[in-house]
């Protein structure tokens, strides 16, 4: 028996109940819809925009003083006792592990962290313009040759981008060194940073803190060439074996790479720099004769250390710059992420290995 609707009730339409839920759950969605836009709006509006211009190198400069000033001053006691082993081979001449002892026993302990203000704050200054710098003459050689030629031609910009970087900073850095150099050499020289730089600028003026300048750009220049240059190429070899680009690693894989391609890059950089180190420690250890010149001194030196005289303390170098590399470059890029400045132009040409 069938049953149809009355026509009574013809004009009142009765919809079904799943009718009904449907149109309850649209309307909610609706709702939901209209209500995440604004907030969608709003939290867009708070994220903060990619740095970019002068505060991105800025940051760029942040973070390069903080690892340089980090790692050098972590490493004073060492850098104390290469000093020394430099400057008195005749004294520290039994290996790093006792040439610690000598000092310690001859001069206590404190005298293991000698010049520890101008090492901290004068790398400080020097990290800020090397890293900073070198950053912005990267994208300067980027800009005027375009990303696909300065690709082809990335070794080149990283030797020139670092070259320029460094001899700017060592201007930074320059006076400062000169005073710690003089207060690991001469511990009765002054009592520390202030009053040593005030005794040098009294008795010997600005040529006193400059007098070490051109010994320091011989050093610190190739030092620098080598360190991001050999950073950049491993670094590179490196992620291309990971199979992944670096935009798909982990932050620790990337600061094991970091920390990896940084200690290559300080072996090789400290073997490159070690002739000029060891003259930059003799040049500053004493005043100058009259009219005798830095390039006269300099010729002088190497004539009478020899090839084997300017390699003199190359283990402790090797341990201090190895180590303090990994530590620059992987503190230098976990500061960067932290900071939001990861906007710089990618050069390095990874095929990824599977």
């Amino acid at each position: 028996m069938s049953y149809s609707r009355s026509p009574l009730f013809a004009a009142f339409p009765i919809h079904s109940v799943s009718d009904k839920v449907d149109s309850s759950k649209a309307a909610v969605a609706d709702k939901v819809d209209a209500l995440k836009a604004p907030v969608a709006e709003k939290v867009n509006a708070l994220a903060a925009p990619a740095p970019t211009g002068v505060d991105l190198y800025a940051r760029f400069a942040f973070a390069g003083a903080v690892c340089c000033s980090v790692t050098h001053g972590a490493l004073t006691p060492v850098d104390v006792v290469k000093t020394r082993i430099q400057l008195e081979p005749e004294v520290y001449n039994r290996g790093m592990i006792t040439a610690f002892r000598q000092v310690v026993s001859k001069e206590g302990a404190g005298a293991l962290l000698t010049g520890l203000g101008p090492t901290a704050l004068g790398y400080a200054l020097q990290g800020a313009f090397k890293f900073g710098g070198y950053e912005f003459w990267k994208k300067t050689a980027i800009d005027q040759l375009g990303v696909e030629k300065a690709s082809e031609n990335r070794q080149a910009i990283y030797l020139g981008a670092s070259a320029i970087a460094e001899f700017f900073a060592d201007i930074a850095l320059c006076p400062l060194e000169a005073t710690r150099i003089r207060l690991v050499s001469q511990p009765e020289f002054a009592g520390g940073l202030a009053s040593g730089f005030a005794r040098i600028a009294r008795e010997e003026g600005i040529a006193g803190f400059y007098s070490g300048f051109g010994p320091i750009l011989f050093k610190q220049v190739p030092y620098t060439m080598a360190k991001f240059y050999v950073y950049e190429v491993v670094f590179e070899k490196a992620v291309a074996g990971t199979g992944k680009p670096k935009s798909e690693l982990a932050p620790s894989t990337i600061s094991a790479l970091n920390l990896g391609s940084g200690l290559m890059a300080g072996f090789a950089a400290a073997i490159i720099s070690q002739p000029a180190d060891t003259l930059l420690s003799k040049i500053n250890k004493t005043k100058a004769l009259p009219g005798e010149t830095v390039t006269g001194r300099l010729v002088k030196m190497a004539g009478a250390l020899g090839v084997k005289g300017l390699f003199t303390g190359l283990g402790a170098r090797l341990v201090m710059v190895g180590t303090l590399t990994a530590g620059q470059f992987a503190i230098y890029g976990d500061i960067k992420r932290v900071l939001g400045a990861t906007a710089g132009v990618e050069i390095a040409k990874v095929t990824t290995v599977a």
